[in-house]
């Protein structure tokens, strides 16, 4: 996903405090154009980071509007950068997840999720619509 604005003014607008680790996992997410996992941040910073603190860090960003998560087919949470639209605990950010089958990222697409008549009586807090196959990179490497 790639940063619309500085690491450090999305903190300031989030009224989180500016640190050197949460910048860095900010860096880290936005410098693929696909979802990344925990492991994979864990791996990507090393050392610089431990397992708690960016646990935290995930979550802060979750609550606050900054990441969404989505559940890749192995049940493992996936970060990807959210919209301006997001806001702490309202995600509106709504769209279809593309999740690979050979390489397993999962992309975002700017494609909306279509609204949905849910029956009465129910109350619809999220919609998570994930389309599952072949990615560009894949495909082209079949070939």
């Amino acid at each position: 996903m790639i940063l619309t604005a500085d690491p450090i003014e999305i903190l300031k607008q989030h009224q989180l405090k500016n640190t050197k680790q949460r910048v860095r996992v900010l860096e880290e997410i936005a410098a693929d154009s696909a979802a990344i996992s925990q492991p994979e941040l864990e791996k990507k910073l090393g050392k610089e980071i431990d397992r708690v603190t960016l646990y935290r860090i995930l979550n802060t960003y979750e609550d606050n509007g900054i990441l969404h998560r989505i559940i890749d087919l192995n049940g493992t949470a996936n970060y990807a950068i959210c919209s301006s639209a997001c806001t702490a605990h309202h995600h509106h950010d709504e769209h279809v997840h593309f999740n690979c089958t050979n390489c397993s990222k999962i992309y975002c697409l700017s494609i909306k999720v279509p609204p949905i008549d849910i029956p009465k009586g129910f109350e619809t807090q999220s919609l998570n619509l994930i389309a599952y196959g072949i990615c560009e990179k894949c495909s082209k490497n079949k070939d």
